[in-house]
């Protein structure tokens, strides 16, 4: 969520993704599913083999799926954060900003910068912070770090693994959910592991600081963590819209390279002749088949105005060369607005985020629909992670003409918020069907949550995702930042759905899709979707039971 109320905080409700997570190995292992699995016992085997060939995304997903067969089970439980901690330090030391800005510090810079982020999320964290807890999580990620190849490499590529070993003996023995009694005794105990790490195997003070700084973080929800550099700005451009690239999604296959999610509309990459469904295989003449989406992203980012030779490979299996120019591409929230059914008025609207300009777009998108004849919209927030809570306020304001929208309530008093709908613009009297699904999540849970309490609309397809939390965004010294989870959100009624969701009016089961290829990109037309036919009769019944 995003609010100009906080001059040192920008408050978004972040995206659900990590990231794309991926492995470097051949993906055989992830072949094996729970589905497979008769026993904990062999699911815990599978996951560990995951863990053993570095597969870190293989190995998430399928803790994730396996704790949902066994839940409660504290070894897969165990084994999923161990793999999300592995990824997270794959991610670090594959992320160039991390290299340059934190890892170039000093020990006294590092153990500042330490202190620094402890202090905002003591001030300003949803919860209470226990600081032991804090220290104990960074002390996790250092003894996993010290087994880590991409750390290893980084940090101690000469030194024997015995004396390697040994000292992670030695953080178990001694350091192991050690009790630190303040914030002071907190500096302390890290800079009591960060000297004795370089006396025992030369491992500087500073990657063993930004071990405890990121891994504290691990202490906090699953929404919350420090920022690097590269990362912050990333999420600024989610947040505005724009960034300096070639215009891509995409998601690692070991073996086959970064297959393209999606490709946005007037950026390089589809001016280019990129498709969703390519593979990217080449980036200035390295061979990424086997990289993981950071690494290839850290290969493609570049300044505006700057060329990039990309080989790519279609779902034929034909390899092409092309240049790229990098340059500010706008991403919208709406990327489809259209009439299904001329016949009977009935418009959709899909809006994939929740942005600043999603209000602007969503008036132009309705202006045009209405003047094409519509009658009826179905709005789509299939997929929708999520993104600013003004959004999600403005937007919601076009539909709702009085009440509450949604209100906010954190720690401090400056987190609690009750935004309230207007009459000015409000197309009270449009029907309006909602489609959500298991991944539309916090702003677009804030409309269905809207939708449900001042029954505005039929809700259609499946429960949302159950992330009922506030973000912000606090500025860190370094050009760094900490997303922060800071407040929940409630619904018009008072609820909040954490881990729960919404649940529709109308249950659409979910249909694995398969991409199908033609010339310019992926068929993909709204009208011939399960969630959308099913709205658009609920929709038509309702108009015809009205006239």
């Amino acid at each position: 969520m995003f609010s100009c109320r906080l001059q040192a905080a920008y408050l978004v409700i972040a995206f659900l993704c990590l990231g794309f997570l991926n492995g470097n190995s051949t993906p055989a292992l992830a072949q094996n599913t729970v589905s497979q699995i008769s026993d904990a016992s062999s699911a815990i085997e599978t996951g560990f083999e995951l863990e053993r060939s570095r597969q870190w995304i293989h190995a998430i997903e399928h803790y994730e799926d396996s704790l949902e067969e066994f839940p409660g089970n504290k070894k897969i439980e165990y084994g999923l954060r161990r793999s999300k901690i592995h990824f997270g330090i794959d991610r670090r030391y594959a992320d160039a900003s991390f290299d340059a800005n934190l890892l170039t510090l000093d020990s006294a810079q590092a153990q500042e910068l330490y202190d620094d982020v402890l202090g905002q999320i003591r001030s300003h964290y949803v919860d209470q912070v226990n600081v032991t807890s804090f220290v104990a999580h960074g002390t996790e990620s250092l003894y996993l770090a010290l087994a880590n190849e991409k750390f290893v490499r980084k940090n101690l590529s000469n030194v024997p693994y015995d004396r390697v070993r040994q000292f992670r003996n030695v953080l178990r023995e001694n350091y192991w959910n050690k009790p630190v009694a303040s914030t002071n005794s907190s500096r302390g105990s890290v800079q009591e592991v960060a000297k004795l790490a370089r006396r025992s195997i030369g491992l500087s003070e500073t990657a063993t600081t930004m071990e405890y700084l990121f891994g504290g973080c691990n202490s906090l929800d699953d929404y919350s963590n420090y920022l690097t550099p590269d990362r912050l700005n990333d999420l600024y451009g989610n947040i505005e819209g724009e960034f300096v690239g070639l215009g891509i999604e995409m998601k690692a296959e070991p073996g086959r390279g970064m297959k393209l999610v999606e490709v946005i509309p007037d950026s390089p990459a589809q001016q280019g002749g990129m498709r969703r469904g390519d593979f990217i295989v080449e980036v200035d003449n390295i061979d990424c088949r086997n990289l993981t989406t950071d690494e290839a992203a850290r290969l493609l980012r570049g300044r505006s105005g700057s060329s990039v030779q990309i080989g790519l490979e279609d779902l034929s299996g034909n390899v092409r060369h092309n240049n790229f120019v990098r340059r500010a591409v706008h991403v919208k929230s709406i990327p489809v607005a259209k009439i299904i059914d001329p016949e009977n008025g009935v418009g959709y609207i899909r809006m994939t985020g929740f942005q600043k300009t999603s209000a602007q777009e969503l008036d132009a998108a309705l202006s045009s629909l209405e003047r094409q004849g519509m009658k009826a919209l179905i709005w789509d927030l299939s997929g929708n992670p999520g993104g600013l809570l003004t959004a999600a306020v403005e937007v919601l304001d076009r539909f709702i003409d009085n009440g509450v929208l949604v209100s906010t309530k954190g720690r401090t008093f400056d987190q609690n918020w009750t935004y309230s709908a207007h009459s000015t613009g409000t197309r009270r009297n449009l029907e309006v069907a909602l489609i959500v699904d298991e991944d539309s999540a916090s702003a677009s849970e804030i409309v269905a949550g809207a939708f449900r309490d001042h029954q505005r609309g039929m809700i259609v397809g499946r429960q949302t995702y159950g992330k009922w939390s506030v973000q912000s965004i606090l500025p860190v010294r370094g050009q760094t930042g900490l997303r922060l989870t800071t407040a929940k959100f409630y619904s018009p009624k008072g609820h909040t759905l954490g881990k729960i969701g919404v649940k529709p009016d109308v249950v659409v089961d979910k249909v694995e899709r398969q991409d199908v290829a033609f010339r310019g990109g992926i068929a993909d037309d709204p009208a011939n979707s399960e969630e959308v036919r099913t709205a658009r009769e609920a929709l038509l019944s309702h108009l015809f039971a009205k006239r």
